[in-house]
């Protein structure tokens, strides 16, 4: 009798394992990748990992299923003759109710503008095929590699991502597919392409053809170096809080880029490139926190820059800002890179900010070590 239980036991389980490997099979992939994401933020990085590549074949899975029914479909002489007139074919489909041919265009006009086919049936079944390509299971495969410290392996699929980056169903993520490989060029030491991809984030365009960084890449009334170096004379001549006063750029987008890019610059003694970076950035980091100020007291109006973080500590997602963005980092360095390149007078009154900041942590405590700026080399490995 025990025997007889054991083995209805075991027919059970395998039902049950069966049944639960049929129901995610049939579950949509993008149900399997938020299911990749909880396990990832979990830490269950093993199992996120193959949810992640599950979710990768069932959307290969999908589109493949799709793109053959609509060649059988196309396959059928009358079809063939139709030749390769979108509008005939669809058409078509509609008068004789085709429907695994309708269930193929309607999700591929779903995902794809029907305009950018230009009426072409070719154009459609190429689409139908890059459709299969799934950039965001690349970038969780590479978020969980680089995760369990595979660098090789995270780099290999942030780029494959990166590659497929006209596919992303979030606007705006692909420049965070590029940080992210920017980021593990500077862990692996290879800063030279670490260098290339932050200026590709900060010189390049975004999906709508505009550059991500407009007032870096210049305007109609000049070149970006000229637009550069009025900011650096205002800086110079009017000091930091004239600077903060004139000019407003919040563009939080390529700020890490600025950011990195600054100290690199500043690490291997090109002052004037460093410059010009880190201001960029602390003019984006004060704007965010100005413009939020604004935003909750219209009557605020920026001052000094030690009125504006006496208020900022006062708000905590604000100081949060500055920790993520390492403000004072920032504006350390922004202050040496001025000194260096013979701009005293605002370097010494980021100095005397900082030195007078007892929550401005080591760099605080290195300004107060000494009087006036001072150029050095950064003793952190970019």
């Amino acid at each position: 009798m025990k025997i007889k239980y054991f083995f209805l036991a075991l027919c059970l389980c395998a039902f049950v394992s069966d049944y639960g490997a049929a129901a995610q099979a049939n579950q949509p992939w993008w149900y399997t990748m938020e299911q990749g994401k909880l396990l990832f933020r979990k830490g269950s990085y093993g199992d996120a990992l193959l949810t992640f590549e599950d979710a990768r074949r069932q959307r290969i899975a999908q589109f493949t299923r799709l793109e053959d029914d609509f060649i059988f479909f196309l396959s059928i002489p009358e079809v063939r003759r139709l030749g390769d007139s979108l509008e005939f074919v669809e058409r078509y489909i509609s008068e004789r109710r085709e429907t695994a041919a309708a269930t193929a265009l309607n999700e591929l006009y779903y995902r794809v503008p029907k305009d950018s086919l230009n009426g072409s049936v070719s154009r459609a079944l190429n689409e139908l095929d890059r459709l299969k390509s799934y950039p965001e299971a690349e970038y969780w495969l590479g978020e969980t590699y680089r995760a369990e410290g595979e660098l090789g392996l995270a780099l290999r699929q942030y780029e494959k991502a990166w590659s497929e980056r006209s596919l992303l169903e979030i606007p705006g993520f692909e420049i965070e597919i590029l940080y992210k490989i920017t980021e593990v060029h500077r862990i692996r030491g290879n800063y030279q392409e670490m260098e290339r991809r932050a200026n590709e984030i900060i010189d390049g365009t975004g999906p709508n053809g505009v550059p991500r960084d407009s007032l870096w890449a210049g305007s109609s009334q000049g070149s970006s170096n000229q637009i550069r170096a009025a900011m650096a004379r205002i800086l110079e001549n009017e000091g930091v809080s004239r600077f903060l006063t004139l000019y407003r750029y919040n563009n939080t987008d390529t700020e890490r880029a600025h950011r990195l890019l600054g100290f690199f610059y500043y690490s291997s003694s090109r002052y004037t490139q460093a410059m010009e970076h880190l201001m960029f950035a602390f003019l984006i980091q004060n704007s965010v926190l100005i413009e939020e100020l604004i935003r909750r007291d219209y009557d605020y109006t920026f001052s000094t820059l030690e009125n504006l973080i006496t208020l900022v500590q006062r708000r905590p997602e604000l100081a949060a800002f500055m920790e993520e963005t390492e403000y004072y980092r920032t504006a350390y360095y922004l202050a040496t890179a001025l000194y260096a390149s013979g701009k005293t007078r605002p370097a010494s009154q980021l100095w005397a900010f900082l030195a007078a900041r007892n929550n401005a942590g080591e760099w605080g405590n290195r300004a107060r070590r000494n009087p006036t700026p001072y150029i050095e080399r950064p003793l952190e490995r970019f």
